[in-house]
C-alpha cells in the first residue's frame, strides 16, 4: 500500500503540483486548503506524513503544529516562504521533525520525506537492544525514551538524535556528523538547527537542562553523549 501523505496549503498550483509529483513518485496524497480543514483529515484518517505551510488563510502553520502534536505524532514537514531561523527554530520547538524554505525543488522535498519516513519506519526491520544508561532507557523498536519508566516528550526527529548520540557514547560528534546520521544528507555544519534538537532533549532527560550531564557540549566541536553523568569531558 503506497504511503499517504496530507498537504495542508492554500496554494492550489503549488499543491496540486506537489500533489502530480509525489504521485509520480509512489505516494498517495490528500490535500487541505487550510490548517482547520487539514486538522479535520489528520483525526479522520491519519497519513504516513503532513506537509504543512506557515502561511494559511484561518491558522498559521505553527498554531497548526502545535494543535497537530496535541493528539498525534505524525511526522510534519513545515514549508516557510522566509527560510529565517526564527520560523525554524519555532517550528522546530513546536514538533516539527523538518522544514524547507521556499522555493524549494521538489526533488529535494522528496528526499526530505523520504528521510523523514526512513526514521519513522525504521523500527520495522525487527526488534532491537534497548539502551539503559542509568534511569534512561532507549527502546529503538518502540522509539521510545523513558526516564524512570516514563515516557519523554520528544519528536521523532529528535529520538533519532538521541539514538545517534547514544549508540557512540563517549565519541564527540559535530553538528554535521549528526545531521547525516539522522538526515543520510549532508548539511551545513552551522545549521544551528541541531542545536535545538539538543535543548528539546536535554529538557526532557536531563536532571538539570542548563547544566547537562547526559548530552554535553564540546566548545567547537559538537556534542558528546556520557556514558555516566558523572563522566567528565
Amino acid at each position: 500500500m503506497a504511503e499517504e501523505i496530507l498537504i495542508v496549503d492554500d496554494d492550489a498550483r503549488l499543491s496540486a503540483m506537489l500533489s502530480d509529483y509525489l504521485s509520480g513518485n509512489g505516494f498517495a496524497v490528500r490535500q487541505a486548503p487550510a490548517a482547520l480543514a487539514g486538522l479535520d483529515e489528520i483525526r479522520r484518517r491519519e497519513p504516513d506524513a503532513v506537509i504543512l505551510d506557515i502561511m494559511l488563510p484561518d491558522l498559521d502553520g505553527f498554531e497548526a503544529c502545535r494543535r497537530i502534536r496535541a493528539f498525534s505524532d505524525v511526522p510534519v514537514l513545515m514549508l516557510t516562504a522566509k527560510g529565517e531561523e526564527t520560523d525554524r527554530i519555532v517550528g522546530l520547538e513546536l514538533g516539527a521533525d523538518d522544514y524547507l524554505p521556499k522555493p524549494f525543488s521538489p526533488r529535494e522535498l522528496l528526499a526530505r520525506l523520504r528521510a523523514v519516513l526512513r526514521r519513522r519506519g525504521g523500527q520495522a526491520a525487527g526488534a532491537e537492544r534497548i539502551l539503559r544508561f542509568g534511569r534512561l532507557e532507549i527502546d529503538p523498536a518502540s522509539r521510545l525514551a523513558r526516564i524512570d519508566g516514563r515516557d519523554c516528550d520528544i519528536t521523532g526527529h529528535q529520538f533519532d538524535l538521541l539514538v545517534a548520540l547514544a549508540e557512540n557514547a563517549g565519541r564527540i560528534l559535530s553538528r554535521e556528523q549528526l545531521m547525516d546520521m539522522v538526515r543520510g544528507e549532508a548539511f551545513d555544519a552551522f545549521d544551528r538547527s541541531i542545536d535545538v534538537h539538543v535543548s528539546r532533549i536535554r529538557a526532557a532527560i536531563e536532571d538539570d537542562p542548563k547544566h547537562p550531564r547526559r548530552i554535553v557540549t564540546v566548545r567547537g566541536a559538537g556534542y558528546v553523549f556520557a556514558r555516566r553523568q558523572d563522566e567528565e569531558r
